[in-house]
């Protein structure tokens, strides 16, 4: 259907999707704001911090390129870091390909650029649930474009707020508990315990590295290591079912 969005059923999944993302409001204002007030206080001027909000919508690649930014590391080196934050989106795109084949490229590519953690997770717990339920663009939609609203306003109330927001406040600590829903439970499985305890202790044994290179190779080796178990594990239950 060239204009779905005609359809009541899909506008009623549509809505759906907006309902379910609800629950997640605080989290994504809080993280929003306190990357607002980051692109700020890390010496971004309002017109630019607007425009990196805008254009980048990547609160981790915007909070990990900021300080590379700030001291004027070589541009690669902030590229390479705000690309390798954000792998994650690679295999996000994978997971969610065979669910969403069908759709046409323009409509994939609206998907993909409003689309973030928590829609995915929530996404592919449904899927799980369900299998190929009808009309999940609109779902996923719904759940995507509640989540990018509710992050550009917070993000645009932190950067228009950044200058009457004390340090002291310590907004980043904040920011970090938000994303714990994501977190923990990512950690229950193997590949997921495996990547965040080799990203974690990569980050640790490098955090007085220059540019920030700990937390880039905590990232690359975290996901190596998190594919490398999955590899392993699929194998296994393979093995197990032949």
């Amino acid at each position: 259907m060239r204009r779905p969005w005609l359809d009541p059923d899909w506008r009623a999944e549509f809505r759906s999707g907006v309902r379910d993302m609800l629950p997640a409001f605080p989290g994504i204002f809080a993280w929003g704001l306190v990357t607002g007030v980051a692109m700020v206080k890390g010496g971004l001027s309002v017109p630019m911090a607007l425009l990196m909000t805008l254009v980048a919508y990547a609160g981790s690649a915007q909070l990990a390129s900021l300080p590379l930014i700030a001291t004027s590391a070589p541009i690669w080196i902030i590229a390479v870091t705000a690309l390798a934050t954000n792998m994650r989106f690679v295999i996000y795109a994978a997971a969610l390909r065979r669910w969403l084949l069908e759709y046409s490229p323009r409509r994939l590519s609206a998907l993909g650029y409003i689309s973030g953690d928590f829609s995915f997770v929530l996404f592919m717990n449904r899927v799980a649930r369900e299998g190929a339920f009808p009309h999940r663009d609109a779902w996923l939609f719904g759940l995507a474009l509640l989540n990018w609203l509710v992050w550009q306003v917070a993000s645009i109330v932190g950067i228009v707020a950044g200058a009457f927001i004390p340090a002291q406040w310590g907004l980043e600590f904040a920011g970090t508990l938000a994303l714990l829903a994501l977190a923990v439970p990512s950690c229950a499985t193997r590949p997921g315990a495996t990547g965040a305890l080799v990203a974690g202790l990569m980050a640790l044994a490098g955090q007085h590295w220059p540019y920030k290179l700990g937390l880039l190779s905590g990232v690359v080796l975290g996901i190596t290591a998190a594919m490398i178990v999955d590899g392993l594990v699929e194998s296994t239950d393979g093995e197990r079912r032949s």
